[in-house]
């Protein structure tokens, strides 16, 4: 018997779209934040992931399709890593807040190009609210900021917003400044110790500051005022009415 007639024919490795797809989104989400949307294109992204042109451009026909895909897969991306669901999924087990903190920051040190995509999207949409990872998230704030354990007068959205800004930020300055993984946990761990030492005590000795003290308490104090109903216009007087 030859050589060659000894030898197993090669089997066919079957092809998973899904898996292709995700592949094709990763590659795609990390040249949005190198390059933003202009330098995004379909074909680039298939040479990046090492994806047949052809089939890429099965998944996604053009640069909007993978674009917005791109950016949904993101916030859907941080939903999964952050409370270990999407937002239509069924909750088995709420993680406490401190938890979603230490997994938003350790997800953001790893991945700081989905955190640009994030914030760039958000940043650049008309209806930020909508964003799944942003309604997941200020949900987790509402629930805690109405619980006994949070303090009263949070603005439940300013906090939400000034958080995550800083989470996505504090990546990019600290991987100017370590290139090793041991590095990138010692910079999340000091994330976690200062947000948490600033939740806690504050950065202000309120006795050396009465005045601030006093305008914050009458600033809480104040309920908010309803918005009005815009007045209507009456309609303008015709030259015969006015006669």
């Amino acid at each position: 018997m030859s050589s060659a007639a000894s030898k197993p024919k090669p089997t066919k490795t079957r092809r998973n779209p899904k898996l292709t797809r995700e592949l094709i989104l990763e590659y795609a989400g990390k040249l949005l934040a190198k390059d933003g949307p202009e330098g995004l294109s379909v074909s680039q992204v298939a040479q990046l992931a090492g994806v047949n042109r052809g089939t890429a451009y099965h998944h996604f026909q053009t640069r909007e399709q993978l674009l917005d895909a791109t950016k949904a897969w993101v916030s859907e991306k941080l939903c999964r890593e952050v409370f270990g669901r999407l937002p239509d999924e069924e909750e088995v087990e709420a993680p406490d807040s401190r938890t979603v903190s230490a997994n938003l920051i350790n997800f953001a040190m790893e991945n700081p190009e989905f955190g640009r995509v994030w914030l760039f999207d958000v940043l650049s949409s008309d209806q930020p609210a909508s964003d799944p990872f942003w309604a997941m998230y200020k949900s987790n704030i509402d629930a805690f900021a109405d619980s006994d354990k949070a303090l009263p007068g949070i603005d439940k959205e300013v906090h939400a917003v000034s958080t995550l800004v800083s989470v996505f930020l504090w990546p990019v300055w600290a991987r100017a400044h370590t290139h090793t993984a041991a590095g990138r946990r010692k910079m999340a761990k000091r994330f976690m110790d200062e947000s948490i030492r600033q939740t806690l005590y504050g950065t202000l000795n309120k006795e050396k500051f009465p005045e601030l003290v006093a305008a914050n308490e009458e600033a809480q104090a104040k309920p908010a005022k309803p918005k009005s109903a815009p007045k209507a216009k009456k309609p303008a007087k015709t030259k015969a009415a006015s006669k």
